[in-house]
């Protein structure tokens, strides 16, 4: 069974982040207090996407902290909870992005809303909200399951294995990003391509193109469409989930 961690971080462990932290254990979240540094937070972080920010008074976090959680929020996909009066969260709310931030609190905490909350966040990455999703569209069943077997831990995936099924279901869900294959039978990559982008509904969907010819002129007619981007079939796991990962991370 996954364990769903959560640190909170501060200038001190006081009665207030004690409590916090008991509570949290009690909602079945292991918890655990470092101070406000780098080299603390770093070595506790591990896989950790939750972290509790309790600002004291006179102790703001430094524009070096704020900086490193700020590289963590984009690097880690880290979700932060905020303690503290408006004045005093002020910088790091400048500081990291809005949708980064899962919740604010302002002093004294309600516990029991608290609580309520890391429940709700670790229901909602239980179920997948927090992944950005992704749509494979090929014709080949096989290559299919390889690239979703790939990318499900990482990303909520979705399957069509031809460019019209691809179009009615994005009809009813959308997704962060479509990748397709561009050669296929009946309705061909740079068909689909021209029917998302003529729709309003899909128009603004990004789009990367799965092709498995690697000469010039092939891949200058796929650039030439103007996709988001494109990536050859022969490319491995790891190397597909990096740059996806870059893409997501340059296009938030």
């Amino acid at each position: 069974m996954k364990t769903n961690k959560m640190l909170v971080i501060g200038e001190k462990e006081s009665f207030i982040v004690r409590v916090l932290v008991k509570k949290s254990f009690d909602a079945d979240v292991e918890c655990e207090f470092v101070h406000w540094s780098i080299n603390e937070i770093n070595a506790k972080l591990g896989d950790v996407h939750l972290i509790t920010v309790y600002i004291d008074d006179d102790a703001p976090p430094s524009a070096e902290v704020l900086h490193y959680l700020n590289d963590m929020v984009d690097e880690k996909g880290i979700q932060l909870i905020v303690i503290g009066e408006p004045d005093d969260t002020a910088g790091l709310r400048q500081m990291i992005p809005k949708e980064s931030i899962y919740g604010i609190f302002v002093r004294p905490v309600d516990n029991e809303l608290f609580v309520w909350t890391i429940k709700e966040y670790y229901q909602k990455v239980e179920a997948g909200e927090f992944k950005k999703s992704i749509m494979i569209v090929d014709d080949d069943p096989q290559y299919l399951s390889i690239v979703r077997e790939w990318l499900r831990g990482t990303y909520k995936v979705s399957m069509a294995n031809s460019g019209l099924q691809a179009i009615k279901m994005l009809g009813k869900n959308k997704v962060d990003l479509i990748l397709l294959d561009h050669e296929m039978p009946v309705t061909s990559g740079p068909q689909v391509l021209e029917m998302l982008r003529s729709d309003d509904e899909t128009k603004d969907i990004p789009v990367m193109f799965l092709t498995g010819k690697s000469d010039k002129k092939s891949v200058m007619s796929v650039v030439d469409l103007r996709p988001q981007g494109y990536f050859l079939k022969t490319i491995k796991k790891d190397e597909l989930l990096d740059k996806l990962r870059e893409y997501f991370m340059l296009h938030k």
